[in-house]
């Protein structure tokens, strides 16, 4: 049974970037954010649900969900983040599983941006490696996309777990502060042999 390794980090915090490392070394990928694009795109499984639970203006003319109605709505209110999760988290949560099964790579990385605030995927995983930076670097780093606010990136941070709760679940932790690429790929480096050991996959209770 391939190794469960759980991937989690704040938006800004060099997650995708350790991903990539991860699957260059042979981990499979799976991206949590890309399923959940799939199931609100247009014609997606979960968008039948979301517009019986907001209503047809979630839909974007496309019929895939429009995200920055979505957004606004859910720092306007937050139950909407709770109703929103409640349709989303168990399909997500599904289609992980599914791909899981059909992983013939001896390590299988799940790609959780909330991994810290959804327990069971704790469960799920037999380590969980934390990529971590401060709340400042997230900012930075979110505006030079180019199309992202400072006031927006913070808004978004805020509303993740805070670096102490994610923390706290990690197996391992990489800061990555001040690092160029060469360091961090060492740091995955290290995480990565220490980690090529028989484990005992938990089971989902």
């Amino acid at each position: 049974m391939p190794l469960r390794i759980g991937l989690t980090g704040g938006i800004g915090s060099g997650k995708s970037t350790v991903a990539a490392m991860l699957a260059r070394r042979g981990a499979w990928i799976i991206d949590t954010d890309a399923i959940a694009r799939r199931l609100t795109g247009a014609n997606g499984a979960a968008m039948p649900a979301l517009r019986l639970t907001f209503g047809d203006a979630i839909a974007a003319p496309d019929g895939a969900l429009d995200r920055e109605w979505m957004r606004a709505l859910v720092f306007a209110d937050p139950d909407a983040r709770r109703r929103l999760e409640a349709v989303l988290h168990p399909l997500i949560g599904a289609e992980a599983q599914a791909e899981a099964e059909t992983v013939t790579s001896d390590v299988v990385v799940f790609d959780v941006p909330l991994l810290a605030e959804s327990p069971h995927w704790r469960r799920r995983v037999a380590r969980v490696l934390v990529i971590d930076c401060t709340h400042e670097t997230q900012v930075e780093r979110v505006v030079r996309r180019g199309s992202w606010t400072r006031d927006a990136a913070a808004r978004v941070i805020a509303s993740q777990a805070a670096r102490a709760a994610r923390r706290a679940v990690a197996d391992a932790v990489i800061f990555n502060e001040g690092t160029d690429l060469d360091a961090l790929d060492a740091a995955v480096d290290a995480i990565w042999r220490h980690w090529q050991v028989p484990a005992q996959d938990p089971v989902e209770q």
